[in-house]
């Protein structure tokens, strides 16, 4: 994809049934993921569809692999949605076709140059769930988060696109896939961190063996509490300084987004950063139950964002690293 889109491929109206299924993905995203539904109000109409329906195939895949079907079934409903987004990308999915997911992703892929392989490599990420696949290392686990984060970040610029910006020079342009990629990650990590003690009521570890043994707590998290003698405060730091890492290099991506995508962005990131300083400070709070954000303070990230506060504080700081 190349990184210089700065809009749709053409912005032919929605007719009734492509509206129709882009609401259907809008109700979805907005009753499913509120951090994401939150970021992408900030869009404009046709981006915003765009993001729902992105959303929506990407829940539907995660739902398979969540689900309560035996790892068998759940094999092959992955393929049977492999299958589809083969059709979408053919382009043989029809208007009136009855699945509005594919309706709404299938006129949003023909609005904009969204690298649909993108959701193939979530489908791929989604079978390691499913086979029980274990990370011994960070690069192990990064591959996974490539494929289920990562990618999401990917197809996301697809439908951004990207601004010429006069503080960037070419080579640092032509990287913001990898910069999106890389935010994916950031994100996603916090996400495990978030999580550990729901992934392991559900059977699985993500973090990595190495640092589970490294900081003691190889037995596991299935209780309100960290395993005796475990530092599970030192783990938890560990990866939080992981994450700021990936924070700041996806956040390069910020300048080279228009304003308004600039703000979604920002909103979605600010939002998970502000997560992960909430587990930084009370680590243990993780095994009790879901960290979250009130609304007001959501509402406070998105109004930074939106001011382009952070892309112009990331846009000085990599001037400042090419001086």
């Amino acid at each position: 994809m190349s990184p210089n889109v700065e809009g749709p491929t053409h912005a032919s109206a929605p007719s009734a049934p492509v509206l129709a299924a882009y609401s259907y993905c809008e109700a979805v995203t907005g009753t499913q993921a509120r951090n994401f539904a939150y970021g992408i109000r900030l869009l404009p109409t046709d981006k915003r569809q765009a993001m729902s329906a992105l959303y929506a195939f990407s829940r539907r895949v995660d739902d398979i692999g969540d689900g309560t079907l035996p790892p068998e079934a759940k094999l092959v409903r992955l393929e049977e949605t492999r299958a589809l987004l083969g059709r979408i990308r053919a382009e043989e999915v029809e208007e009136d076709d009855t699945d509005p997911v594919a309706v709404a992703l299938a006129h949003a892929a023909r609005r904009f140059p969204i690298p649909l392989g993108g959701l193939d490599e979530l489908i791929d990420g989604v079978l390691m769930d499913v086979r029980g696949q274990e990370y011994e290392t960070w690069d192990d686990l990064k591959a996974y988060c490539r494929c289920v984060a990562g990618a999401i970040g990917r197809l996301s610029l697809g439908v951004f696109g990207t601004v010429h910006t006069g503080g960037l020079g070419a080579p640092e342009a032509a990287r913001a896939d990898e910069y999106a990629d890389t935010l994916g990650l950031a994100l996603q990590l916090t996400n495990i961190l978030r999580d550990v003690r729901e992934d392991a009521a559900n059977g699985r570890t993500y973090l990595p063996a190495e640092d589970l043994a490294k900081f003691g707590c190889s037995e596991g998290f299935h209780a309100d509490r960290a395993p005796a003698g475990a530092d599970f405060a030192g783990l938890v730091h560990h990866e939080v300084r992981r994450a700021r890492a990936l924070f700041v290099e996806g956040y390069r991506l910020l300048p080279m987004l228009d304003r308004r995508s600039g703000a979604c962005v920002a909103a979605m990131a600010g939002i998970y950063r502000r997560l992960l300083d909430r587990i930084e400070r009370e680590p243990e709070a993780v095994l009790r139950g879901r960290v979250s954000l009130p609304t007001h303070e959501k509402a406070y990230v998105a109004v930074r964002g939106l001011s382009g506060l952070d892309a112009r504080t990331i846009s000085r700081q990599s001037t400042r690293r090419r001086i």
